[in-house]
């Protein structure tokens, strides 16, 4: 590739020159075509130019939720040259403010979901910062409540003459994803444009999009599956289609009045789906590519999936933020698939062209064929590391004993495939614990809980923690009621005492993060607070 199809930019440009009038976003009843995108990102892009220079840090900050202000933030970062830093406006405003001061981002996008919460993200702040409300006209109350900064409105972006997109090098951030970070505070992943473009590269390669595909986009645009669904759709010309309020409460009729082809999710999306029984046979025909990824899928849920997509591809992909969305994929292959899954979850499968995969012990040494380890990945996908943190960077992007190339720990645990076998996910590391100086695998027996109880989501939990690892196990169902006796005897036959759970809670819902996986902080803070009182045989 040239350095200009390194560029996260190139391919909405390309799009734009053979399918201006073809629809590029679907949004809060709007169809916006790659023309009309393109003139609301460069008039954003021309206006931040205009009160810039080179010496500013390269990164602008995208305060939306799910709204055309958000897609049309996006892209004007990246054809003004910047990588973009998205900011949730459902997260708590001294976390915001923590991101938006660590990135050092000199101009926010804004839409009315981020006013709301402005006021809030920005007290302390007081390096002058320009403000932009793509959404609001007037904008006088504003300029009043925030003094000390610039503030624009949308007559401010009508621009008569658009300048130029400016095309960065490969190796500079695309954009700034912030992760939750051990001790508390979140920590920035750099991805540059050289990753993302060769995720995007395989990705067209193997799947063959093109300018009629219409993608799903359930994904805020903290998560970095969400990349995959704008610059995938716009580098072939597709439509990225955005759910409304209530289409994100019913995935099922989203993706049927939305004319999904291309369906993107993390498992726990599906799960729910199949509990409301729409998961029914050739249910959704239109789908050809159906995409899971974020945390494991089970072979129940990838089952219910293709029999409600008989016309469709469906695979299970894998990869942490730092390995830029996925870097390795397994087709599901019905009937047939069973017989490489583990604990009931659907492998992770074979490496991504060009990534490299070593699976190590505690000394980085890599393990034998068909022993447990720890996954590290190598390649054009790995990241540039953590921004300004470069002691996190050194700890996770590492040269192991005798290897030339930098690999990223992942921090999963996996099974090294023997010839002909897919790479296994059993975990990750910190759900291994130690139960009386054993090993205990919290995915097995959370497998044996789902199988026992007849639920799609089972979590088992080390509690109460000790200083070598935990005393015993707790359990969550998601059901609002189980025969726990029965559960449990199923669950003495086929795992040891000490791996049996102690207690089990059922919840009508288990909790989720803002990422749609089950969130375990939020299910550990129950055990803390005793909310919630268990159910035990």
């Amino acid at each position: 590739m040239n350095n200009d199809n390194h560029w996260l930019g190139s391919g909405f440009l390309t799009s734009l020159q053979k399918y201006p009038d073809r629809p590029a976003l679907e949004s809060d009843g709007q169809v916006l075509t790659y023309h009309d995108l393109y003139h609301r990102a460069a008039s954003l892009a021309t206006t931040m130019h205009a009160y810039f220079n080179s010496t500013e840090p390269p990164l602008t900050a995208v305060f939306a939720y799910h709204s055309i202000t958000a897609f049309s933030g996006v892209l004007a970062a990246v054809l003004r040259g910047h990588g973009y830093v998205p900011l949730n406006p459902k997260f708590p405003a001294d976390r915001t403010r923590s991101m938006l001061t660590q990135a050092g981002c000199r101009a926010v996008i804004i839409d009315a979901m981020g006013e709301k919460q402005l006021d809030s993200v920005l007290k302390g702040i007081e390096e002058q910062l320009v403000l932009i409300f793509p959404e609001r006209q007037d904008v006088a109350d504003l300029v009043t409540k925030f003094p000390q900064h610039i503030v624009l409105g949308l007559n401010d972006c009508t621009q008569k003459e658009l300048c130029e997109p400016t095309i960065p090098d490969a190796d500079t951030i695309a954009y700034l994803l912030f992760t939750s970070g051990s001790t508390g505070v979140p920590k920035g992943v750099m991805v540059s444009h050289r990753n993302v473009a060769r995720f995007l590269e395989v990705m067209q390669e193997r799947y063959r999009l093109n300018e009629t595909d219409r993608f799903s986009q359930l994904f805020d645009m903290g998560f970095d599956l969400s990349v995959f669904d704008m610059f995938m759709a716009w580098k072939v010309g597709g439509c990225v289609c955005n759910p409304s309020s209530q289409h994100l409460f019913s995935p099922a009729n989203y993706l049927l009045e939305s004319n999904i082809t291309v369906w993107f999710s993390v498992p726990s999306v599906a799960v729910l789906m199949k509990q409301l029984g729409f998961l029914q046979g050739g249910a959704f025909p239109s789908l050809r590519l159906s995409l899971f990824c974020g945390e494991a899928l089970t072979a129940s849920v990838a089952d219910a999936w293709q029999k409600a997509s008989p016309n469709s591809i469906l695979e299970n992909l894998y990869g942490p933020t730092e390995v830029t969305l996925a870097c390795t994929l397994y087709r599901w292959r019905g009937e047939s698939s069973h017989q490489d899954c583990e604990n009931g979850v659907v492998p992770i499968g074979e490496t991504f062209p060009g990534m490299r995969a070593m699976v190590v012990d505690e000394s980085l040494e890599e393990v034998n064929k068909g022993e447990t380890g720890e996954l590290l990945m190598s390649g054009p996908q790995v990241a540039l590391g953590y921004w300004n943190n470069p002691h996190k960077t050194s700890q996770a992007f590492l040269r192991p004993p005798g290897s030339e190339d930098i690999f990223y720990r992942t921090g999963d645990l996996v099974r090294r495939p023997k010839d002909g076998e897919p790479i296994v996910y059993l975990g990750r590391i910190d759900y291994q614990i130690k139960i009386r100086g054993l090993r205990v695998e919290l995915g097995e027996v959370e497998a044996i809980l789902r199988v026992a109880a007849g639920v799609d989501r089972a979590v088992a939990l080390g509690w109460p923690i000790t200083a070598d690892g935990a005393q015993g196990i707790v359990a969550f169902l998601e059901t609002p009621k189980a025969d726990v006796k029965a559960i449990l005897e199923t669950a003495k036959k086929q795992l040891p005492d000490y791996m049996v759970p102690r207690r089990v809670y059922t919840l009508a819902i288990l909790p989720l993060n803002s990422n749609e996986k089950v969130d375990r902080k939020a299910l550990a803070n129950l055990l803390q607070s005793n909310e919630y009182s268990p159910q035990v045989a």
